[in-house]
């Protein structure tokens, strides 16, 4: 059967004693994993909900999440991950979007969840009831010790719906992206082979699972194989380290800017990070630089990947051991085509820029109760992703912008993607956004936020100014005259999301 939860029962079968997830002082086998997800979907059978119902989930990277996620889909019923760091307001569109029945809310978290299901259900206005149960330690296990467990696994069709996976709504309010029970497991796998993820390897927890990334990449896959994932529930450089050593981490998921956290920490040079085999980047571009100085500190090879939410997420990757070309997201992964289209959907030549679409297994079914949505994302089979890219005559891809990123100066295209690595090439730059900002003149002008080094912090303002000029000139130097920063702004840190991926779209100068 089709049924995604099917994974976590075939591995314990094979491996039931075997670690699944860990935190800290606290381990689940996988036996322990699949019996709480049977009486989570016993207790969403006493709670009246029915299979293809929407149930919320807004809690942290903790054992909780993994088996309250395998039992809703046990049950047959559709996971709606929801970033617990959201506000009553923003819960409260999502439930009412999706529809859900049902929300397990951490208990940090469950007073804002209750604010936002009354939010939802007002602006319902048709009786709807909608329960919250607290999540904890105690409990809300006692809860489900009481409950029977439901053992069978609920016959569901591939192309059924098993999350919904709301956008970061970087244009306009968040959408739901339909990812089905094929389409995440068919990920899974690909994510296993990829990486080399067998029995006894360690993950790295850190990516949220309420995020495609660590959803795929490390939960799932490690469900699929009877690996452990070591779970770090809010990222912080030097914990990183510590777990990396402690539990002997083998595979490192992560986005660019954990990679540079940690090369910056003063404990990477003394951290035992030997176990270490391979390192995953995604979530956004990847400098040349950070890769070059994380395998020479780490000793690990690190891989850089493209995906989204809309493609569950894996579309493209860099093969272990094989000759890899900075700066290139790699090739399609089996079973997915990749195209690069002009605006009118027609096939640029090799070497041109174009929007990067793809068709296959990965897509999602569509935007949810959004037709128009999904009409536009995808009007003839190919998603478009929204990202410019190009292939090389090898078939590598280079993601050159976000299509909206796209800054036109005087005329000119600017790719800040460009001026960014250039940007990370300097020594005291730690972080770097390149935005566009209106001009009467230009239309556009080129702007740079830069996050320091901490051994780079200016003494004083004048010191400040004189680093601020000597990063523009050093950026001048090395790019065309239309597409260099005329202002380059120092910040503390650059707003980023759960992820740690930088927020463009925040940034205020």
């Amino acid at each position: 059967m089709p049924n995604l939860a099917n994974n976590l029962a075939s591995t314990v079968q094979e491996h039931p004693e075997a670690v699944a997830i860990k935190l800290d002082d606290t381990s689940l086998t996988f036996a322990a994993l699949d019996e709480w997800s049977q009486r989570v979907a016993g207790l969403l059978a006493q709670k009246g909900v029915q299979p293809g119902d929407r149930v919320a989930l807004i809690m942290p990277n903790i054992p909780q999440m993994a088996f309250i996620y395998y039992g809703v889909l046990r049950f047959g019923a559709v996971v709606v991950p929801l970033n617990p760091l959201l506000k009553s307001r923003e819960i409260a569109y999502h439930l009412g979007d999706s529809g859900a029945r049902l929300v397990f809310a951490w208990e940090s978290v469950a007073a804002e969840a209750e604010s936002g299901v009354g939010q939802a259900v007002a602006a319902a206005n048709q009786g709807t009831t909608l329960d919250v149960l607290a999540v904890n330690s105690g409990t809300f296990l006692e809860l489900l010790s009481s409950v029977d467990p439901l053992q069978i696994i609920a016959e569901v069709a591939a192309d059924d719906t098993a999350v919904l996976l709301y956008t970061s709504g970087t244009t306009g309010r968040p959408k739901g992206a339909a990812l089905t029970h094929a389409s995440l497991h068919r990920n899974a796998e690909i994510s296993r082979d990829l990486m080399g993820t067998a029995v006894g390897d360690v993950l790295f927890g850190g990516l949220p699972f309420f995020h495609i990334f660590g959803q795929t990449c490390a939960l799932n896959a490690a469900v699929l194989t009877g690996a452990t994932v070591t779970l770090l529930p809010r990222f912080e450089p030097g914990r990183a380290l510590e777990i990396i050593a402690r539990d002997g981490v083998t595979i490192f998921e992560g986005v660019p800017t954990m990679y540079i956290a940690m090369l910056r920490h003063p404990a990477v040079s003394t951290t035992d990070v030997s176990t270490l085999r391979v390192a995953v980047s995604g979530g956004s571009a990847l400098p040349v630089e950070v890769l070059h100085e994380f395998e020479r500190v780490f000793g690990a090879e690190l891989l850089e990947g493209y995906g989204l939410s809309e493609t569950s997420p894996i579309v493209s990757f860099n093969r272990r051991g094989t000759e890899r070309k900075p700066g290139s997201i790699g090739t399609p992964v089996d079973g997915v085509e990749v195209r690069m289209l002009d605006p009118e959907g027609v096939e640029v030549p090799t070497g041109e820029v174009g929007e990067l679409s793809v068709r296959g297994h990965c897509v999602m079914k569509g935007y949810w109760n959004n037709d128009d949505a999904t009409a536009a994302a995808i009007p003839d089979g190919w998603f478009r992703t929204g990202d410019l890219a190009r292939y090389d005559d090898d078939g590598a891809i280079f993601i050159v912008d976000r299509k909206k990123d796209i800054i036109v100066r005087g005329g000119y295209n600017v790719y800040p993607r460009e001026i960014e690595e250039v940007l990370y090439e300097h020594a005291a730059v730690a972080e770097a956004a390149v935005i566009g900002v209106p001009d009467e003149l230009q239309g556009e002008e080129i702007a740079a936020v830069v996050g320091l080094k901490a051994e780079a912090a200016p003494a004083d303002d004048a010191a400040r100014e004189r680093l601020a000029a000597e990063i523009l000139e050093f950026t001048k130097e090395r790019v065309a005259a239309y597409k260099y920063p005329r202002r380059v702004v120092l910040v503390e840190a650059l707003p980023k999301g759960p992820t740690g991926k930088i927020l463009k779209r925040e940034i205020r100068i």
